[in-house]
């Protein structure tokens, strides 16, 4: 799940090599914690919050594998 995360957000960003995502569990989810240059930050969320959302409902789909809860979280 992460190196997914990670290649949806790499192709979206400027400066890919600023691109971190971090796996921690909260409460039996799993948390992933998005953080990219400040620059990105924009591109990263889109218009509405509509990219993001978009990342978020991959993420819950490829959860379904794994049968487990998923939360995406973009740090600024």
């Amino acid at each position: 799940m992460t190196e997914l995360l990670e290649f949806l957000v790499k192709a979206l960003v400027e400066d890919p090599d600023a691109v971190e995502v971090e796996e921690l569990e909260e409460d039996g989810d799993l948390v992933y914690e998005i953080s990219v240059a400040d620059g990105d930050l924009g591109r990263v969320i889109g218009k509405g919050g509509r990219v993001a959302n978009a990342i978020r409902t991959i993420a819950k789909a490829a959860a379904v594998r794994i049968d487990r809860r998923v939360i995406v979280d973009i740090l600024d």
